[in-house]
């Protein structure tokens, strides 16, 4: 079965056409700038990247062009679109109603408009992709939650310190995100150190970052909150701070309303915030090799927040068989891989210089003897996708 993997943005749409007998990619690509100077960008194994300026004004358009150029005489890799069996599409929140991937349905579609006060600008979105599909494609359409993975975590995990009554009425708990990364990974490396029933901590890094502790295949606690604007610091969001800074602020007169607060943390915090330039990882790892003063900062606080996660949940879980990295900056980025092994050398972790320096790969980069493992996996979020779409249209 051939099954196409939606990701609908607020102003874009990534895809990915599966063939599932192999699991092999046929083509990806993505629309950008839905309803501004929209772009397309059309990838096909083996073959040149085709680009092109065009008009998207709407969703609806986005979905148009990826399906005519599936099938389009030239450029195309099918036959009909006929040929795609199932659509799964990436949901950010599913609250706590909705616990795993599921078949799309009326219910389903108002609880991800229910949910879209926790992810608003995420999960209208993700419902927009769904009902356009819907319109054009009489297949079954399955949404995968973000949140989905780490709903196995206990109440004493996700529960906030705050009055009961918020939880009852408004749902305000740790909800964590990254899902399908997250549960990818760590799949993927307890089965390359064999052992299925490993404690692992996960660290997906990227513009957006968070950290997993797994046990038995299953999420105990992850760094992300209500929202991902929760845990390290990241590209633009300042991640976990004293609350009391907001109202501190507002008294100030720095801040007035919510939105205000709300694209503070979320647009101008983090990296772009400390380092006053820019949020790009590798911008800033060059400044810091320049010897600017703010991008080391940056580099310093990144290394010391991802080892406290990476620790505490090591303690939390009495242990670890292994820690991953993934995600752009986790699959990439020597240097923090090595600072952070360097800082968690207590817990018998050893490093392999040059297996280190290996980028974009699959690998253990600790040493045999090292007393935890340390791998690189690239996530394959598509592919958790695709593979709980087959599994619900063929009913096991």
């Amino acid at each position: 079965m051939k099954i196409l993997v939606i990701n609908a943005g607020s102003s874009s749409l990534k895809f990915q056409l599966i063939d599932m007998d192999n699991e092999a990619v046929i083509a990806k690509g993505i629309c950008e700038e839905i309803g501004g100077k929209s772009g397309f960008k059309f990838k096909v194994p083996g073959r040149p990247d085709y680009a092109v300026k065009t008009d998207l004004p709407t969703h609806a358009e986005a979905l148009k062009i990826v399906l005519d150029t599936l099938v389009d005489e030239k450029l195309g890799v099918i036959k009909s679109v006929s040929e795609i069996g199932a659509v799964g599409h990436r949901v950010l929140h599913g609250g706590d109603r909705l616990s795993g991937s599921v078949l799309v349905t009326e219910e389903v579609k108002e609880i991800i408009r229910d949910c879209a006060d926790l992810g608003p600008l995420h999960n209208p979105a993700n419902l927009k992709g769904i009902i356009e599909c819907e319109k054009i494609m009489d297949v079954p359409q399955i949404a995968v939650f973000d949140t989905g993975f780490h709903q196995s975590m206990p109440d004493y995990v996700y529960m906030y310190g705050l009055p009961y009554e918020y939880y009852e009425k408004y749902k305000i708990r740790r909800y964590g995100f990254h899902g399908t990364s997250h549960r990818y990974v760590s799949a993927r490396t307890a089965e390359l150190i064999g052992n299925p029933g490993a404690r692992i901590v996960t660290c997906h890094l990227g513009n957006g970052a968070s950290f997993s502790a797994v046990m038995d295949g299953k999420c105990f606690d992850t760094s992300m909150g209500v929202t991902p604007l929760e845990g390290i610091m990241m590209g633009t969001r300042c991640g976990s701070i004293d609350p009391a800074i907001i109202p501190y602020l507002m008294r100030k007169g720095e801040l007035t309303t919510a939105d205000e607060i709300d694209k503070m943390m979320n647009k101008k915090s983090g990296m772009l915030g400390v380092s006053g330039v820019t949020s790009d990882n590798q911008e800033i790892l060059r400044m810091a090799d320049e010897g600017n003063e703010r991008a080391q900062l940056v580099v310093n606080m990144y290394v010391h927040q991802m080892v406290k996660f990476i620790g505490g949940y090591v303690a939390a879980m009495g242990g670890a068989d292994a820690i991953v990295f993934t995600g752009g900056i986790g699959e990439n980025t020597a240097l923090y891989r090595k600072m952070v092994c360097e800082k968690l050398a207590f817990l018998g972790i050893t490093l392999d210089e040059e297996k280190n320096k290996i980028r974009g790969e699959e690998i253990t980069i600790s040493t045999p003897d090292s007393k935890v493992k340390v791998l690189v996996v690239p996530t394959n979020e598509e592919l958790v996708i695709a593979r709980d779409t087959l599994a619900i249209v063929s009913g096991k």
